[in-house]
């Protein structure tokens, strides 16, 4: 057991000023005192929740950044997020499982540092057979362990490259099950992710999954976990929803909302392209929409309804996706930002009931962050884990904010990072900006990487 003390911070929803948190052995949040005696006891700066973040491909921070080039063409040739998935696949086939476990260990403490206590892995490049499926799949624990994130594991379902089960192309191989080998793994993987870990599934896409298939998948699932989270990327290009009107009639969502039952364990990423009856029934359902705004920014995407969504009751959380950027500060700023260039106006997101745009940034991607990775995490209470972060009050970013405000400028207030401790499960992991193993993990993702963009500059 320990006793912490913090100047301020952000308890449940509500400010508050000399806190004492509890933490039991086990990491879990036993005790809160706020307006404690701090009185000759060590005194950390301004607590907040930790954030999770429920949309990773861990092994696309490899090739973050380079595939910012578009040759000269001619005609009606598009770099759009078609091309951008062709370039994706030269670099997955480089994947084994020393590549992944070094390139997800330095992202996973490059989350933390960044403020991210936990990670959805929507891990899908399983390399085929059912024993390299589990030897990549025991890559990314492996780096979660070597990090000390908590890890929510979504294997991904994968059989088919398009609508109507079209085979498979060649690259995605490495993604590829059947109903019953993609079972089998989540049979095996269930004990082997134990403490702050937490297994989960997804369905890569309605193009890439049968209709015939959830049942069964969810069915196993269900046999593990009642509770396990349940992810889908859905309607992030207007491509996809052009093709599931064609192939079952309905847009992806509304498809999904009626022939599956979807409730507060599922998380649906991107969800873009929505109409308005498709927003106000997937609200209704206690759902999450997994956003990636710097990843939908830069793939050409577009902007989630946020603003209507809110107001019907939605939930939303956020995710760093293919890892342009690793900040959780820059997915909500630039969250905000988007909502407030197609609006032309300012503090979109608190709604007219006003208030700390920061703040309610942070505390909703927290909270419904939490739901969607089935962690006990996203505010500070007895009952949940000691997942923080620590703000560095001498920051020269936070001269003249006080209270909430010191959110208000986290978020919105550029960089250098100002986070200087983070803790999980009640264990610090990254102290004064950094992580006791980072030093190696850099130089092996370095050496990695280079590697494989050698190689492909090579081909």
């Amino acid at each position: 057991m320990q006793k912490l003390y913090f100047s301020e911070g952000l308890i449940g929803q509500d400010w508050a000023k000399d806190i004492c948190l509890t933490v039991a052995s086990d990491g879990m949040i036993e005790h809160v005192k706020t307006g404690a005696n701090t009185e000759g006891v060590k005194v950390f700066g301004p607590l907040l929740p930790a954030m999770s973040n429920v949309h990773s491909h861990a092994f696309q921070r490899a090739f973050a950044g380079l595939a910012e080039y578009k040759a000269p063409c001619q005609g009606t040739v598009k770099s759009d997020f078609w091309s951008w998935r062709s370039a994706m696949y030269g670099f997955a086939q480089h994947m084994t499982p020393a590549v992944l476990e070094a390139v997800a260990s330095a992202l996973y403490i490059e989350m933390l540092k960044a403020g991210y206590s936990a990670v959805g892995e929507f891990h899908y490049l399983h390399n085929s057979h059912l024993d390299q499926s589990l030897s990549m799949s025991d890559a990314i624990v492996k780096a979660a362990d070597t990090a000390g994130i908590a890890l929510t594991h979504l294997p991904v379902f994968y059989e088919a490259s398009d609508f109507g089960g079209k085979a498979p192309e060649p690259e995605q191989a490495p993604f590829i099950h059947t109903v019953a080998d993609f079972n089998r793994l989540l049979q095996i993987l269930s004990p082997r992710l134990q403490g702050r870990h937490r297994l989960g599934v997804a369905f890569h896409s309605l193009r890439a999954v049968n209709s015939a298939s959830f049942g069964p998948v969810i069915n196993m699932l269900d046999r593990i976990s009642l509770k396990a989270p349940i992810h889908i990327h859905i309607a992030e290009q207007t491509a996809e929803v052009d093709a599931s009107l064609k192939h079952f009639g309905e847009r992806p969502v509304n498809w999904l909302l009626d022939n599956q039952q979807i409730d507060d364990r599922w998380c649906l990423i991107h969800a873009t392209h929505l109409i308005d009856s498709e927003w106000k029934n997937l609200a209704a359902t206690g759902a999450t929409v997994g956003l990636c705004p710097t990843t939908e920014a830069n793939l050409g995407d577009g902007l989630f309804p946020l603003l209507e969504f809110q107001k019907a009751g939605g939930h939303w959380a956020i995710g760093s996706d293919s890892h342009i950027s690793i900040d959780a500060r820059e997915e909500l700023r630039l969250l905000e930002y988007g909502q407030r260039l197609a609006r032309q106006e300012r503090t979109v997101v608190v709604g007219e009931s006003g208030g700390h745009t920061g703040l309610h940034l942070w505390t909703q991607a927290a909270k419904y962050g939490a739901q969607a990775l089935a962690q006990p995490i996203g505010e500070i209470a007895v009952g949940k884990r000691a997942d923080l972060i620590v703000l560095d009050a001498q920051a020269p970013c936070f001269a003249g904010a006080s209270g909430p405000q010191l959110v208000d400028t986290l978020v919105f207030s550029g960089q250098p990072n100002p986070i200087s401790h983070v803790m999980v499960a009640g264990e610090w992991v990254i102290q004064n900006g950094k992580h006791k193993d980072e030093s190696p993990v850099f130089d092996r993702y370095r050496e990695t990487v280079s590697a494989i963009a050698n190689a492909e500059r090579a081909r």
